[in-house]
């Protein structure tokens, strides 16, 4: 089984991206990307509109739209970490091991999350190997995602927090989930071009399944 689904694997995660898939994978992953990227957008706009409102100096508008922001941000956070633990739980149970490259810090802004990707980069590179990289990974990204939600949160839920200066700490946040998403997507479309289309099905009902099938 480990070397039938080591063939199935492209030699590279931009190979994986620009491979080709069968159809039913790819309508589930072109729903699952849709779907999280359509609440990354409806969460930009609310950033922006709140930044529009400190800039016109209507801060009670501005607060509002805050606490907005967090819900939505609470919404693509809850979202992602539902892929990242789909794929998880299929990868341990299975056994089915994409492609995977090390998270790069240069694709963070905020200190928290550059920190995880060093270390996910560093303990890639000289320590894990397969199996072991691929759920770092995973935990490395929801272990960012978290601490994200903590600090927007704690942003929005401090009424004494400077605007729109603290508006632009969320900035920071929204833009680092959005790493997030983009990490997440590129993980699913490797995982879809190891996984052996008899499990398709197991995979969309599983728990917290990407755009689960009823």
């Amino acid at each position: 089984m480990p070397t039938r689904r080591a063939s199935q694997r492209s030699r590279s995660v931009r190979e994986d991206w620009l491979a080709c898939i069968p159809v039913e994978m790819d309508e589930l992953f072109g729903a699952t990307r849709n779907e999280l990227e359509c609440s990354n957008v409806i969460l930009s706009i609310a950033l922006n509109e709140a930044l529009i409102f400190c800039k016109q100096g209507r801060i009670d508008l501005a607060k509002e739209s805050a606490v907005v922001f967090a819900d939505l941000f609470d919404r693509l956070a809850v979202r992602l970490c539902l892929v990242i633990q789909t794929i998880k739980e299929h990868g341990s149970h299975f056994g089915t091991l994409p492609n995977i490259s090390p998270l790069a810090a240069a694709n963070f802004r905020g200190i928290t999350a550059q920190r995880v990707s060093v270390m996910n980069s560093l303990l890639a590179k000289v320590v894990f190997r397969g199996r072991t990289r691929f759920f770092h990974k995973l935990d490395s990204l929801d272990e960012i995602i978290g601490e994200l939600q903590k600090q927007a949160r704690a942003i929005v839920a401090d009424e004494a927090k400077a605007f729109p200066g603290a508006w632009r700490e969320l900035e920071v946040l929204g833009y680092d989930l959005n790493t997030c998403m983009s990490e997440t997507t590129v993980i699913l479309k490797s995982f879809f071009c190891a996984l052996p289309p008899e499990e398709l099905e197991a995979f969309g009902t599983g728990s917290g399944a990407p755009h689960g099938r009823p």
